[in-house]
């Protein structure tokens, strides 16, 4: 039973997510639709990462099986063009790239890292081309200010405090690679890789160190908050639409 690994970017707006659910249509649900229009096989479609709803992908991973081999190229052309057909409405889907797999791949166990980005417009003027696909804050941010206090959160950590309530993970403790913030022009752009986040972890980042920026908080204070080990010490949880699935990395071996 051949094996599909696929590449895949969204517009998260008007999904309830990435994972198949009853309230609201899912990127999984929308790529296993397609993937039944065009080789009439049901499939379950497993992604790297389940982004919440409004949240974005550049380069989701997923993998699926098929009973029947057929090319790369087959896969992406005949799924894209299932997907333009049923992209009714604000919501799209592209697969950028297929390949065929070892069985034993797997897009969410086998991946040692994953990238995500986030995007702040800092400007007054309302948003056009950005809408739904940025945070629109007024106030002038401090983007040295913020990125000096997103060190204090890079490296091993018990990240309770930037967890969210409905987490799942069996464990808080994480290891954060790299948490950095630029800025060009009048956007402010906050990247986060680690091997695996907790739930609402990156956009709890995004929220707290808003809050550096606006010179509400200091570098000590993001150090006091991560100490607590407390939800409630954590700032504000950043809203969906400004954060990008960017980049899953996979050592050779796992493909």
């Amino acid at each position: 039973m051949p094996r599909y690994k696929i590449v895949i970017e969204y517009d998260g707006t008007g999904f309830a997510g990435w994972q198949r659910q009853a309230n609201g249509p899912s990127v999984q649900e929308c790529l296993e639709r397609a993937i039944l229009g065009f080789c009439a096989e049901e499939t379950a479609v497993v992604g790297a990462g389940r982004t919440d709803a409004g949240v974005h992908a550049l380069a989701q991973v997923a993998h699926f099986d098929l009973t029947v081999s057929r090319s790369p190229h087959t896969v992406r052309a005949a799924i894209n063009d299932h997907l333009r057909r049923g992209n009714e409405g604000p919501r799209r889907v592209v697969v950028l790239a297929a390949e065929e797999v070892a069985d034993d791949f797997h897009a969410r166990f086998s991946a040692t890292g994953r990238r995500y980005v986030y995007r702040i417009a800092n400007r007054v003027s309302p948003l056009a081309l950005d809408r739904d696909r940025a945070w629109q804050i007024l106030n002038p941010l401090d983007d040295g200010a913020m990125h000096a206090a997103a060190q204090r959160l890079v490296g091993k950590h018990d990240f309770t405090t930037f967890r969210s309530v409905q987490c799942q993970s069996p464990s808080p403790v994480k290891t954060l690679d790299r948490l950095a913030v630029t800025r060009d022009d009048d956007e402010v752009r906050i990247e986060a890789a680690a091997r695996s986040f907790l739930h609402n972890q990156v956009r709890a980042f995004v929220g707290t160190l808003v809050q550096v920026g606006e010179g509400k908080w200091s570098a000590e204070d993001v150090s006091a908050a991560l100490e607590a080990r407390e939800r409630s010490a954590c700032g504000p949880t950043a809203p969906p639409q400004g954060l990008y699935l960017a980049a899953v990395r996979y050592e050779p071996r796992a493909l």
